[in-house]
């Protein structure tokens, strides 16, 4: 006891700071206990939320998604026979080609069109403020509402036709939404105007993070416009490409109001997707198993390719 009195007595000594006793230790860890029941207090009303609202619809869905629910009275299990209705093709085959079309399409052309624009309103533009309000706008609007003013543009009697008309190009003119051959760039198109302008607004976010001291010092050293993009400003804006592929391969792959308000899946079901599909079988055809089972499919999709996308991006980052 003498001896453990002594040690202590030195190490006040040392370090200029009387021992600490056990009550001292008893009330810090109670803080600390107290520190972290508050976060779990706070955090968990939002973590039950969460739960609620989304994982539990969720896994209700996924246990559907093996009986033969019409979406009344009684139902069975039956296994595994609705994903191999979906194995099976047909229609599901093709709004699954549609899907990916639709998707790859649009994670393409928002982020190099953001990253375009972003790069060209970062700095030396006049009124660039103004002109970053005018190409967002479109991101705040109703996806429904503006599908309706496309669908009106692409009418057969519509604006864009009645341009072509009046500049001379009458063979330009087409249906475009009930051609099965243009129907799909038509629907991209309305899709890449209302979401570009929220790549651009990462990217700019990206682009805030560049030095222009390091820019000019590799200008400075005769790097040419494309080596200073490749090795001074994409490593840096790097995050920003994450974040934007993944959200736009998300949206695209998930899209159902564009398509619902400017085709609902034709002509002929030219534009059906997995999501549109989903609807028809759950809320017209009465099949609320099978939608559930394709609805589970389609989620699977879409965190498989997430899932490669980051690990591909992460992997060329490091690289």
């Amino acid at each position: 006891m003498t001896a453990q009195l002594e040690h202590k007595a030195e190490g006040a000594r040392v370090t200029g700071r009387p021992p600490r006793s056990s009550k001292q230790n008893s009330r810090k860890s109670e803080r600390s206990t107290e520190r972290r029941f508050a976060t779990w207090w706070w955090f968990t009303p939002a973590l039950l939320a969460l739960v609620l609202i989304h994982y539990a619809p969720s896994a209700i869905g996924a246990f559907f998604a093996f009986t033969n629910w019409k979406g009344l009275g009684k139902w069975k299990f039956v296994g595994w026979e609705n994903f191999a209705a979906i194995a099976d093709g047909g229609p599901t085959t093709a709004a699954l080609i549609n899907t990916f079309i639709i998707g790859i399409s649009f994670v393409v052309l928002t982020n190099v069109l953001g990253l375009l624009l972003a790069l060209g309103l970062n700095r030396t533009v006049k009124s660039r403020n103004v002109i970053r309000t005018l190409i967002f706008a479109p991101v705040v609007l109703s996806s429904l509402a503006t599908s309706y003013i496309w669908k009106f543009i692409f009418e057969q009697d519509g604006p864009l036709n009645e341009f072509l008309r009046s500049v001379g190009l009458e063979s330009l003119q087409r249906t475009w939404l009930g051609d099965p051959s243009t129907v799909l760039p038509a629907i991209i198109v309305v899709m890449v105007w209302q979401n570009v302008g929220l790549v651009m607004v990462m990217y700019l976010a990206g682009l805030a993070t560049v030095s222009p001291e390091l820019e000019e010092a590799a200008s400075l050293d005769g790097a040419s416009l494309w080596q200073r993009f490749n090795y001074v400003v994409l490593p840096a804006i790097m995050p920003s490409v994450v974040i934007a592929m993944t959200l736009m391969l998300i949206n695209g792959l998930r899209v159902f109001d564009q398509i619902q308000a400017l085709t609902g899946g034709g002509p002929y079901g030219a534009s059906e997707t997995l999501a549109v599909t989903i609807y028809k079988e759950t809320f017209v055809m009465g099949r609320f198993g099978f939608g559930a089972a394709l609805a589970l499919v389609m989620s699977l999709i879409i965190i498989i390719l997430t899932v490669a996308q980051r690990l591909l991006l992460r992997t060329s980052s490091k690289g």
